[in-house]
């Protein structure tokens, strides 16, 4: 049998009559009979009985009915995944960022995704970009953010946003008495320094080496922190000038510190991740649209 014959026949099943099945699928009569008796002679047998003008199923038609009613169930189980697939309503993303974007883009991001799929669900966790390629790989995240471009062949990487990083300088001190660009030579305050590992250590490295004079000495800090929100916190309390990415620069307190762009200007790319082989559903790519809004508004409050 094939679907359309099994459809009508549950139909009829349903209804005890052509008439009644027609207006189950919203079909002529004359279609039902021709389905009907089309299936009947694939199968060699009658499925119902004619007496007086009904319909009688027969005793295989009963029983060919019990396996059709499971079918049919099944069936429309598909249609309202299909239908909630579309929507992104059923869907479970899994997404992983670094601790500075998380705290910057996340927050601003879910408000409208969660708003737009009151029934998706979305689990949010936070790894270095090293333990974000692994959980990428083995399947236990569908997307991620980073500032840093992995280089990995089993991930796709794509730039969603980009900005310059960005200068937080304690009003107190003689970088946050003026405005403008800064120049990484005219840096005199405590510079609070990253890891040398670090993406944007690795930004700033080459912009000293480049400086005319060749003179990297202003980068070099006593105190070196690991994440940048806490480089902002110590900004903020006056202990140094802190050199972040634009996102963690944008939550900064204007009241404590003064964002300003550093000259030479350096670009900081925010990153899309995703496992090379397994491509984003409808509501992960959805998301993806919040982050890239969120992005923007928090490079639009920068000087």
């Amino acid at each position: 049998m094939r679907l359309r014959h099994i459809e009508v026949f549950h139909a009829i099943m349903q209804a005890g009559s052509i008439s009644g099945a027609a207006q189950l699928l919203h079909i002529s009569q004359p279609a039902v009979t021709k389905v009907l008796q089309h299936a009947e002679l694939q199968l060699g047998m009658p499925l119902f009985d004619r007496v007086r003008g009904k319909l009688y199923p027969t005793p295989e038609a009963q029983r060919l009915f019990v396996e059709v009613d499971k079918l049919t169930r099944d069936l429309v189980g598909i249609r309202r995944l299909a239908a909630n697939l579309k929507s992104g309503e059923s869907e479970h993303v899994r997404l992983v960022a670094t601790p500075a974007v998380a705290m910057a883009l996340l927050p601003a991001a879910m408000t409208p995704w969660c708003a737009a799929h009151p029934k998706a669900r979305c689990s949010l966790a936070t790894h270095h970009t090293r333990e974000i390629v692994s959980a990428l790989l083995l399947g236990d995240a569908d997307l991620a953010l980073s500032l840093q471009d992995p280089r990995h062949p089993g991930i796709k990487t794509e730039i969603i946003a980009s900005g310059a990083m960005v200068a937080l300088c304690p009003l107190g001190s003689p970088e946050g008495r003026a405005i403008g660009p800064l120049r990484l030579t005219d840096l005199r305050s405590e510079v609070i320094g990253l890891p040398p590992d670090d993406p944007l250590a690795g930004l700033l490295h080459h912009a000293a080496e480049s400086l005319d004079d060749g003179d990297a000495a202003p980068l070099a800090g006593r105190l070196t922190v690991q994440t940048y929100q806490l480089a902002r916190g110590l900004a903020e309390a006056g202990v140094g000038v802190a050199l972040v990415d634009p996102f963690t620069a944008a939550s900064a307190d204007p009241a404590r510190v003064r964002l300003r762009p550093l000259e030479p200007t350096l670009t900081v790319h925010l990153h899309l991740l995703t496992a090379a082989s397994a491509p984003l559903a409808q509501a992960a790519r959805r998301l993806v649209k919040c982050l890239q809004t969120a992005a923007q508004a928090h490079l639009a409050q920068l000087p």
